[in-house]
């Protein structure tokens, strides 16, 4: 399944509409709350989430919303998080999944058909590959991987399993995205070279960590994983761990890898030639890793350009905006914001203005959920065999790779150079010692 949809395919499969299958936009305005829309036996889809504490709860209620998703297993090393998504998902009708907190055991389970990962990044390209080796469909949250080398991997192995694979950068289905990118490839503000994109939040200090005893409700052992061992900190989970490079990506891939992807999408590029980064964590002084601060720049053959500013812990929003991409062309500009957007002629002065689809905010189970439905939808149906995924995990890695380069330019303090090619660095071997990573004994993902 090639990501050429990213160029060549899109205005075709846009046209196309509803008829085609490749855009539902009926799921999101159809169902008035959360509830399992079972569908016809041969379609059903059996489906275990890993990690329901945050995303992977929002990602369970997108799958009771999915035509077809049978939620079977619910994988969480966290007991109190298991037990919450169990209640929600029987509450809303999709039947009582069993919970198993070890991946290696559900990717074995003769009742999984495809698996939806959720967990800490330094799971997610592992997670992928055991599942993939098992004979299970993946749909995995994004960053794809925690590094470069697992990206690869993760390519590689879908490839020689021939299993489908879908990244969640759900904005690839959302049907004003669709349209506004549509319009971009065909010339609306003429000839694009520039995509602006930027992140803006006031996250709070994580203070600084001491050694604790590992709560009672928390398997550690299995939240590691692949990870090389750590001691359990008072300030690493749920969420902080984003910021530790033993097992986050820092800015740039938890939220960056949304807007990277976009913009790749609307300049139609894929690997740059030239990576630089500046930043640092200049807001506070704790357990941060990563900068709050941060600009990354990807220049591109074809004379274009991709820019990322992170604003993380200060929540002034650009244009209005916490979060979006603005494309340049040599007739005017276009804003993509949610699921809206606005063209601007050469003057800044608006010429048109296209609002989030209502049908897709008014249900009780909220605007992200519904939208993200469109994405499981298409995912299910690409496991069907009845329409191309919008994100196929070879576009997905490559998108998720603007983010590690961006990160390895700024802990090195270098500019990149790439091979357009792969995205490999040139000569410059400092940098390629964080392509990978080390992994705690026995547990390397095995790919090809």
């Amino acid at each position: 399944m090639p990501h050429s949809i990213d160029r060549r395919s899109f205005l075709k499969s846009a046209s196309a509409g509803l008829g085609a299958g490749l855009v539902v936009p009926a799921v999101a305005s159809a169902a008035p709350a959360i509830r399992l829309q079972a569908g016809p036996a041969a379609d059903r889809v059996r489906v275990a989430i890993m990690g329901v504490n945050s995303r992977g709860a929002q990602l369970a209620k997108a799958f009771l919303n999915t035509p077809g998703a049978v939620i079977t297993t619910i994988c969480d090393v966290d007991t109190r998080a298991a037990a919450r998504a169990i209640e929600m998902i029987a509450a809303a009708g999709g039947g009582t999944p069993v919970a198993m907190p070890d991946i290696r055991k559900v990717v074995e389970s003769r009742d999984v058909d495809a698996v939806a990962i959720a967990a800490p990044d330094h799971w997610h390209a592992p997670a992928a590959i055991l599942a993939l080796n098992a004979g299970k469909h993946v749909y995995v949250e994004k960053p794809c991987s925690h590094n470069p080398a697992e990206g690869e991997l993760l390519v590689a192995t879908q490839k020689r399993t021939g299993k489908v694979v879908q990244m969640g950068n759900q904005r690839r289905s959302w049907p004003n995205v669709q349209k506004a990118i549509a319009l971009v490839h065909g010339g609306r503000i003429g000839r694009v070279y520039n995509a602006r994109t930027w992140y803006a939040n006031s996250r709070a200090s994580i203070g600084l960590g001491k050694p604790a005893a590992v709560p009672p409700w928390l398997d550690f052992e299995l939240w590691q994983g692949p990870a090389p061992r750590r001691p359990f900190l008072d300030n690493l989970v749920h969420y902080e761990w984003h910021w530790r490079w033993h097992w986050g990506t820092g800015e740039s891939a938890n939220n960056g890898t949304h807007m990277f992807d976009l913009a790749r999408w609307g300049l139609q590029v894929e690997h740059p030639t030239r990576v630089t980064s500046a930043g640092g964590r200049y807001h506070y002084s704790d357990d941060w890793e990563f900068p709050d601060t941060q600009v990354v720049t990807l220049e591109y053959p074809g004379r274009k350009m991709i820019s990322w500013e992170s604003m993380s812990a200060n929540g002034y929003k650009p244009q209005g905006n916490g979060v979006g991409v603005t494309f340049h062309g040599e007739q005017g500009s276009l804003m993509i914001d949610g699921d809206g957007y606005t063209i601007y002629d050469l003057k800044g002065g608006v010429v048109e203005e296209v609002k989030t689809d209502p049908g897709a905010t008014t249900s009780q189970v909220g605007p992200a959920v519904r939208l993200d439905a469109l994405h499981t939808v298409n995912f299910l149906d690409g496991i069907r065999g009845k329409a191309q995924l919008f994100t196929p995990i070879d576009g997905g890695h490559v998108s998720t790779m603007m983010a590690h380069l961006g990160n390895i330019a700024w802990k090195t303090g270098r500019t990149l150079t790439c091979d357009p090619a792969t995205g490999r660095i040139q000569q410059d071997a400092d940098a390629m010692k964080l392509w990978g990573r080390e992994y705690e004994r026995g547990w390397a993902p095995k790919g090809v």
